[in-house]
């Protein structure tokens, strides 16, 4: 079935069910609060409570969207009082649109529970209904992780009694996979991203690290690297109006302290959301995100109404601001023109921190019991409040200039299907030509030695680019750059960027040569290639004058001639997909 059709008549099914059904008939207690907030529930019971909720109301419909590693299929609920026969995801859109994600790691499981109480008290009017904002909820995003539940993984966490599992039905951690899209999760989720096209995105987590007095942490993404007046809003107006309205709540939020195996007071600096990341990956089509982090060692019933009240807080500012963020989306993309520079990595910038007040607790290194070696013990009998360093301020650590448009070669049709996923638009070649182009070659990578999520995935990558007459041939496929999702273009297709397609081995073939020669065959038609291009010779002979490994190398001697003779094959450390323009 068509989706867009699909999502046209699923609020029609719901909406005439729930005109025969009294809400007096179910019982919207969640097992949280039955259990007295020790409890989760489970998959089953969950995706019942919202079947019933949607059932028993009007404005709450549920969605059975696509399939995930589990077998079962992702589902989105919405919450709009506003409802209409049309789907509430029509691309002229009058209300913007939170979409909150819970579950990505399910032993996290807080913003289940408190998404579900949200729900019902929307529904039920115990919340006033927001006029400006639909909300939209994945209720467990890792299925396979919520079915594989257990009481110990969870080392760090105090409570619940029980909850799933980190990883996926394939033990993938979906909050790495957000642009390798290696699982069904990733690309389920990028299906009900790119429909609902929220303005503001929450994912609702729970913290590891240091012990500290708060429950409560938030990880927006970092403002840099969203940039812009995006940006700027995210930093000087959204963080300050949530602060500001917990703390009228009596909770108390910090940034989420990002220290391991440390003490907080000495400082430390905002977590960096690249693209594998759920909030690095929405920021990429300029969805203003945060990350709720509550902490560990908390209670559970102090973590899910911490979480609750942050949602209500959140959806309070959504309403106050849909026009304003809804204008700086609108305008976002044309921050990225052809011709300008785009950081593709960041560095902290050390000249510039914020001064936080800083609720924490002593911690002192101790003599083990167990190693006999210190270890990190903290004090809670000893509460402090000091004022910290916090480095919330990047800046570029590598830049690349905007082309206008991006050419890929017909066969890399794996490449085209995650284009597909994020709704790129692209166009094909319709006859061999030859073009300028600039081409990127390989200079330096670094691999990493341990497995990561699936991948061996290469880092500190270095570019040499030249501009060549390169022909593309009927089939290729062209990529303009000046469409919605131009970050997430350049995030991908840029070798540099920390989460392009090449880091994450998807053009590892390359990088094998695949043709060599024979030392005894190569000896003699290597002299006489010498002898045909003296400067080459020069060179080579200077080479082994200064470079006495060089010199001392028989094999890499004949390898680096080779390298420069028309023998050496072109496709050797040549990044395939080339820029046009810019």
């Amino acid at each position: 079935m068509n989706r867009f059709y699909f999502l046209f008549i699923l609020p029609l099914l719901f909406a005439s069910c729930s005109s025969e059904k009294d809400p007096s008939n179910f019982d919207f207690t969640t097992t949280f609060e039955a259990s007295m907030g020790t409890e989760t529930g489970t998959y089953e019971e969950v995706i019942e409570f919202y079947e019933e909720l949607g059932e028993a109301y009007v404005s709450v419909s549920m969605y059975r969207m696509d399939k995930t590693d589990s077998g079962e299929p992702l589902h989105l609920v919405t919450f709009n009082p506003n409802r209409t026969l049309e789907s509430e995801f029509s691309n002229d859109k009058k209300q913007n649109i939170l979409l909150i994600n819970n579950g990505i790691h399910p032993g996290e499981s807080d913003g289940i529970d408190a998404s579900m109480i949200l729900m019902r008290d929307l529904a039920e009017g115990k919340i006033p209904a927001p006029q400006n904002t639909i909300i939209a909820v994945i209720p467990v995003y890792n299925i396979g992780g919520a079915l594989n539940r257990n009481t110990g993984t969870r080392t760090n966490q105090n409570g619940p009694k029980e909850y799933g599992f980190r990883g996926n039905a394939r033990n993938y951690d979906l909050n790495r996979d957000f642009i390798k899209s290696d699982t069904r999760n990733s690309r389920a989720f990028a299906d009900i991203f790119h429909i609902v096209d929220p303005d503001f995105f929450i994912d609702n987590h729970v913290s590891n690290g240091a012990d500290y007095q708060y429950t409560l942490t938030h990880l927006f993404t970092q403002h840099n690297k969203l940039g812009g007046p995006l940006g700027d809003y995210v930093h000087k107006t959204l963080m300050p109006q949530l602060a500001d309205s917990l703390q009228q709540k009596k909770w108390d939020i910090t940034p989420y302290v990002n220290v391991w195996g440390t003490t907080p007071e000495a400082g430390f600096s905002q977590f960096m959301d690249y693209p594998r990341y759920s909030t690095g990956y929405t920021s990429l089509f300029h969805t203003v995100g945060m990350m709720v982090e509550t902490h560990m060692l908390k209670p559970y019933s102090d973590r899910v109404q911490g979480t609750y009240e942050l949602m209500k807080s959140f959806i309070s500012i959504a309403e106050r601001d849909a026009e304003v963020v809804r204008e700086l989306r609108k305008n976002a993309p044309s921050n990225y023109k052809p011709g300008s520079s785009y950081a593709v990595n960041w560095k902290i910038d050390s000249t510039q921190t914020t001064k936080l007040s800083f609720k924490g607790y002593e911690g002192t290194r101790i003599k083990s019991e167990i190693t006999g070696k210190e270890r990190l013990k903290y004090d809670r009998e000893q509460p402090f409040t000091k004022e910290v360093d916090y480095y919330n301020y990047f800046e570029a650590a590598a830049s690349i200039t905007i082309p206008e448009k991006y050419i890929i070669p017909e066969g890399y049709w794996n490449i085209m299907q995650l284009l597909d996923v994020n709704e790129i638009n692209y166009s094909k070649v319709q006859a061999d030509t030859t073009i300028k182009a600039e081409v990127y070659r390989i200079k330096d990578y670094q691999t990493r030695k341990n497995p990561y999520e699936g991948h061996y995935a290469h880092y500190n990558t270095q570019v040499d680019i030249s501009e060549e007459e390169v022909v593309i041939k009927a089939g290729d496929y062209v990529v303009e750059t000046q469409q919605r999702g131009v970050r997430y273009i350049l995030e991908t297709l840029e070798p540099m960027a920390p989460d392009s397609f090449f880091n994450w081995n998807f053009f590892d073939t390359i990088l094998q040569q695949k043709e060599g020669f024979s030392p005894y065959v190569w000896e003699d038609k290597a002299a006489e290639f010498l002898e045909n291009n003296p400067e080459i010779k020069d060179e080579f002979e200077s080479k082994k004058a200064t470079d006495p490994g060089f010199a001392n190398n028989w094999y890499a001697q004949l390898d680096w001639i080779h390298k420069q003779s028309p023998n050496y094959e072109k496709a050797h450390l040549r990044y395939p997909i080339v820029r046009v323009g810019g």
